[in-house]
């Protein structure tokens, strides 16, 4: 079947969540149907949720199915290696009407040891934001699991979390551990291990629909925070038709590429690579094949597609694993 690959589309698959709304139509053109839409997963093999192409010859496989015929094609010789059949990364377009939930993540070894599961190191590009939306990403100054218990339980925990300003094109790096939660107001392109294991710490005391709270996970989140202050703004540069590093971390390496007219690319089929449309429009030229994509888009050329052209004028990050 490697053969006959192309870049592929999938369905989205599309998130109800309280603090939801719908700029995921609005900006994004997704075919949402609620008024609470938080998320729509572009790119997904997580149980439950897993991918389905949208376009061409393969339309209806899906992406576990895909990986199982021919892993080396779709994820690249070094990613195979590494992960198996597992596909490693989750790729998200998220709209917060209302501020998410206080949360964090467990690294590797937890997820292992309590989920069976990766740990979910992620990242944030800002798409849109309104003014004065703002995010909360890890301590204000060093803390400890005292402090943080005493504010938590004062329900003053907001009080020493930092809180930055957010603005379209704002890059943030979220290790695990660290404590965070996205503002209202900000439509976000997230890149994240495939995990979907989130400890919730504080939900500002909302209730859904039935006049429930969400469930926190208070206990198993202590020896998964990083009380230290961290740094997670990432600045980058933005020479046009460069992939220009934005992140590089052990679980992918995402790149800033603005694209003027026209780009040839090759690739040596060591890794996949993801392309998220964040504003613009593009196309990829392969070997007859052809299509374009607009904001909001996400795209996966398989490993075993060594050299394409994009061409166009559009804001792309660009993702794979090094």
């Amino acid at each position: 079947m490697s053969q006959n690959l192309y870049p592929l589309q999938f369905e989205p698959i599309l998130k109800e969540r309280i603090w939801g709304g719908e700029k995921l139509k609005t900006i994004l053109n997704k075919p949402i149907v609620s008024k609470i839409t938080g998320e729509s997963w572009e790119l997904s093999t997580v149980e439950g949720d897993v991918s389905v192409v949208a376009n061409g010859v393969l339309k209806g496989k899906s992406l576990m199915d895909l990986i199982d015929e021919t892993p080396d094609a779709i994820l690249g010789t070094k990613v195979y290696e590494r992960f198996g059949k597992q596909f490693p990364l989750l790729f998200k377009y998220l709209d917060a009407r209302e501020d998410l939930s206080i949360q964090v993540h467990p690294n590797d070894k937890l997820a292992k040891e309590r989920h069976n599961s990766f740990g979910k190191t992620e990242m944030w590009y800002v798409m849109q934001a309104d003014t004065d939306a703002r995010i909360i990403v890890g301590f204000k100054e060093d803390s400890s699991k005292e402090e943080y218990l005493k504010h938590l339980h004062d329900n003053t925990l907001v009080s020493i979390l930092d809180d930055v300003k957010a603005k379209s094109g704002d890059v943030f790096f979220l290790e695990t551990g660290t404590v965070h939660a996205i503002g209202a107001g900000l439509v976000v392109a997230e890149i994240q291990q495939t995990s979907d294991i989130t400890y919730r710490l504080y939900d500002f005391d909302r209730v859904d629909a039935q006049g429930n709270k969400r469930e926190l996970h208070v206990d198993l989140a202590l020896d998964a925070i990083n009380y230290n202050k961290v740094d997670t703004q990432k600045k980058y540069e933005t020479k046009v038709n460069t992939s220009n590093t934005v992140v590089d971390c052990p679980y992918f390496t995402t790149n800033f590429l603005p694209l003027e007219n026209k780009l040839e690319v090759a690739k040596n089929g060591e890794t996949f690579t993801v392309y998220m449309c964040i504003d613009g429009e593009f196309e990829i030229e392969y070997d007859g094949f052809k299509q374009a994509y607009k904001k909001g888009d996400t795209v996966l050329v398989p490993a075993a597609i060594n050299a394409f052209n994009l061409s166009g004028k559009a804001s792309i990050l660009e993702i794979y694993i090094s």
